[in-house]
């Protein structure tokens, strides 16, 4: 099973674009418009949630990752955190996307998160075939057959089909993106993570109102 043939119809995709933007935030003082937007979203079925769009070949999402790190430190339990890969027809963003899906199969990705952005960013390594990702995780200590099981799962397609869907409907234009509640955007990540926690935690009490 080709689990890459999938065409994602964006038109305009860069990666950084949350990272253009800047402000000051304020607790209590947020505004639409200013520091999130509403979006028309996708259906969370669990929330409160703090979904954040990525792509392990994006050097801004590399670069956001310990921001991200720290920022669901402080939001705890009470906010879900979950993650949408991006692969918008690039092979190689295609073959992360799926590096992904085997994290979260074998339960590996609080393990090898890190060591695949550092493999791509910092060894200059990106992935290029399927076999690579799969010496990836042998290498990382996952038995073959668990790994040969993940990557021919049935579920292989539908996964990264639904996190394609993801990506179309939420309406995100580029990566990093955080979407909390599947409805609301925000519009930049550049400040500390205490202000984005507080952010997250007004959308989410905000959705949920």
């Amino acid at each position: 099973m080709n689990v890459f043939n999938r065409v994602l119809p964006m038109t305009v995709f860069v990666c950084g674009l949350m990272l253009t933007a800047s402000f000051s935030l304020q607790a209590a003082s947020f505004e639409e418009g200013k520091d999130y937007v509403t979006v028309t979203g996708i259906t969370e079925v669990q929330q409160p949630v703090l979904r954040e769009f990525f792509s392990y070949n994006c050097p801004h999402c590399y670069k956001q990752d310990p921001l991200m790190a720290s920022t669901v430190k402080l939001l705890g339990k009470d906010i879900a955190f979950e993650r949408t890969p991006v692969g918008v027809g690039r092979p190689a963003w295609e073959l992360s996307q799926f590096a992904y899906y085997i994290a979260q199969k074998l339960k590996m990705t609080n393990q090898v998160h890190l060591a695949v952005f550092k493999q791509i960013h910092e060894k200059g390594e990106p992935f290029t075939t399927p076999e690579q990702v799969k010496a990836f995780f042998i290498a990382q200590g996952a038995k073959v057959n668990d790994v040969d099981a993940a990557m021919t799962s049935v579920d292989a397609k539908f996964t990264l089909m639904n996190y394609d869907s993801q990506t179309e409907l939420s309406g995100i234009k580029g990566v990093p993106s955080l979407l909390v509640n599947g409805r609301y955007m925000l519009t930049s990540t550049d400040h500390s993570p205490e202000e984005l926690a507080e952010l997250v935690k007004f959308l989410a009490t905000k959705s949920l109102n």
